[in-house]
Parts: structure tokens; C-alpha cells; sequence
């Protein structure tokens, strides 16, 4: 039987909610969370996080991995399938923690599009296209969160 995680309420804000506040979802546990980006996410949550981020959707089709076509089928559909959805939870996860560690999502969204010494001179945001980016952007947040030097 799998046990319900129970998350902090998400607010309106993505300031003070997660990765799910910044996909504006209602999604108030992670077992509900993971079951949203299985079936597919609205691509709403695709809009929302294009105007948290304060990027073009053309921008973020290269970032997110799929061709602008394809993003239109989807905004028709209005909905995402569910690799495309997991795509789009890697980057507002990210999003979230640069929020938590930088205090502001201005603050956060300076940093993902900033390059960044830790990350070889490339821009946080444009590393979001594959876990392994993923993973060392969080790296870098975790170290600064920690006031490790990096």
C-alpha cells in the first residue's frame, strides 16, 4: 500500500509552494503529483511556468526538448503527454529549489538564466533539458545553500 506524502500547502505564490505552485496544479500530495505528470499535465502548467520563468515559450520548447510544432499540437489539445509532462516537472522542481535556496522567484529567475562558473559558463536554465543537467544545477543550489564554494 503506498503511503501518502503529505506536502506544505501550496500558495499562489511560487515564492512559498513547490514545484506544483509554480505549475499552478493543485496537487496536494506527491502521490498526486506523480499521478498529474503520469496522465499528462494541462498545458496550462506549461504557460505558467513560461510566465514564472519570464521566458518565451520559444525559448523553453529548447530548454524543454520539443519542437515548437509539437508544442502547438499540444496547446490545441491542451494537454501534455506524459514524458513531456515529466520534462516540464524536472524544470519547475529546479525552479523551486533556486527559489527556496535564493529567497525570491526575481532571484531564482535571474540565476537560472545567468552562466554560472559551477556549471562551465552555461546558464542553469539551459541545463534543464536532461536529468544529469538537472541534477547538477541542484547541485550547485544545494552547495549554495549550504554557503559551500563553487
Amino acid at each position: 500500500m503506498a503511503s501518502k506524502t503529505s506536502l506544505a500547502p501550496f500558495s499562489s505564490s511560487p515564492d512559498q509552494g513547490g514545484p506544483a505552485s509554480i505549475l499552478r496544479l493543485p496537487a496536494a500530495s506527491l502521490v498526486e503529483l506523480r499521478d498529474a505528470v503520469r496522465s499528462g499535465l494541462p498545458f496550462s502548467a506549461f504557460v505558467a511556468l513560461t510566465k514564472e520563468l519570464d521566458i518565451s515559450p520559444q525559448h523553453f520548447t529548447a530548454v524543454f526538448g520539443i519542437p515548437p510544432r509539437t508544442v502547438a499540437r499540444r496547446k490545441e489539445a491542451r494537454q501534455l503527454n506524459p514524458q513531456e509532462s515529466d520534462r516540464l516537472y524536472r524544470v519547475a522542481r529546479a525552479a523551486s529549489q533556486a527559489v527556496e535556496v535564493l529567497g525570491s522567484i526575481d532571484k531564482a529567475r535571474v540565476w537560472l538564466k545567468t552562466p554560472n562558473r559551477a556549471l562551465g559558463y552555461e546558464r542553469p536554465l539551459d541545463l534543464l533539458d536532461t536529468e544529469i543537467g538537472a541534477r547538477q544545477v541542484e547541485d550547485v543550489l544545494l552547495r549554495l545553500n549550504y554557503g559551500i564554494f563553487s
